[in-house]
């Protein structure tokens, strides 16, 4: 465990210090957050409801920091590891891939764990915002749509030959989804044509369960998001499993 705590320390400074995920995965949430309520301030999402645009969105916001560890961060990481022989290495160490592996998902966890802990008192202090679920259901959707995004990016950074492969998968699931799946732009102001297909990313069906567990709306609404999150889970970490290259 003491080896454990020592690689997780050395692998999360030298990720800090390359400061991608410090700025999409943290701090762009924030600014996100910071431009909403300068368009929208406390005002309702729509007529006859009760929660404010803010508080709407705020599973939006969440997903930001998802989105960038899990498509893009996570994927490009592993496969860089493959590449340069870094995985093979630690074969022949104390060390071993797996438990590096298991570091680097810790590590883009922490990150989506410290945008969350840092976008829920600047929504209640500046935009008056609250819970209007359950805030146990509300983070148990947030852990399943991040373990869900995660094991897409693993299963990436697993089987792609090279990092150029690697980045040019992750960039065509992280820039559509990162856009159209309701993180920048509000899926309620999207054409109705337009959310039928966007309804098909698997992010979008993660945010659409967090907006249910934060607003507290009916269950019938949480269902399908539920399902897809779990399905995609189990898919990806079985094809990551058993397709993945150490070298």
């Amino acid at each position: 465990m003491k080896l454990f705590f020592v690689l997780l320390k050395n692998e999360l400074k030298l990720n800090i210090r390359n400061m991608n995920m410090v700025i999409f995965a943290v701090i762009m949430p924030l600014v996100v957050l910071l431009i909403l309520g300068l368009l929208n301030g406390t005002k309702p999402a729509s007529d006859g409801v009760d929660y404010t645009f803010m508080e709407q969105s705020f599973g939006a916001l969440c997903a930001i920091s998802i989105c960038a560890g899990g498509l893009m961060g996570l994927p490009l990481l592993v496969s860089e590891y493959r590449e340069r022989k870094i995985l093979k290495r630690f074969k022949v160490t104390p060390v071993s891939p797996i438990k590096l592996l298991v570091v680097e998902l810790v590590i883009y966890i922490i990150y989506c764990l410290v945008s969350l802990i840092t976008l829920i008192p600047m929504l209640m202090i500046f935009y008056k915002g609250t819970i209007h679920g359950s805030w146990l259901a509300f983070l148990g959707s947030w852990l399943l749509t991040m373990i869900s995004t995660l094991s897409i990016g693993m299963m990436v950074g697993g089987i792609a030959k090279d990092t150029k492969i690697a980045s040019v998968i992750a960039s065509l699931l992280y820039f559509p989804m990162l856009i159209f799946s309701g993180t920048t732009l509000p899926f309620e102001k999207m054409p109705e044509a337009m959310q039928k297909i966007v309804s098909m990313f698997p992010l979008t069906q993660g945010i659409q369960l967090m907006k249910a567990t934060f607003l507290g709306l009916s269950v019938d609404n949480i269902k399908v998001p539920l399902i897809v999150m779990i399905t995609v889970t189990v898919l990806c970490t079985g094809i990551s499993v058993k397709c993945f290259k150490w070298e």
